[in-house]
């Protein structure tokens, strides 16, 4: 298996995108209760992030069923490095607050197609 900058090369030589984003997992850490004290604070977060063009998707995660919630989430940055979209997580109140934990990986995006924008927390889009 190449290591994670050969796959990248590979993909870009192939003519994939290999665009570079991050995903982090957030998973329930504390109570409902407790979750539900910082989630003004982790919305305004997400939007202030998205405004500055770092928040690519976010939302919550269901369970394996699809049909309970588990107070989880998935968040997608565009970020210049690992440690920087770290940096982006870390600073999630929800995360500040340890009512949440996360996990984060690079995601190299290869294939797929969108031609359009959303602004999922000012409910815009934009088709080009």
């Amino acid at each position: 298996m190449p290591s994670w900058s050969e796959y990248k090369t590979i993909a870009r030589e192939r003519g994939a995108l290999a665009m570079e984003l991050y995903c982090v997992e957030s998973t329930p850490a504390a109570a409902p209760e407790e979750m539900q004290k910082h989630l003004l604070d982790h919305l305004a977060y997400q939007k202030m992030r998205e405004a500055e063009g770092k928040l690519v998707l976010a939302g919550p995660l269901s369970d394996e069923s699809g049909t309970e919630m588990t107070g989880g989430g998935m968040i997608i940055y565009r970020a210049s490095s690992l440690e920087e979209a770290t940096q982006f997580a870390a600073e999630d109140p929800m995360h500040k607050a340890g009512a949440r934990n996360f996990t984060i990986r690079c995601w190299l995006v290869n294939e797929g197609s969108l031609s359009f924008t959303i602004s999922l927390s000012d409910q815009r889009v934009s088709i080009s």
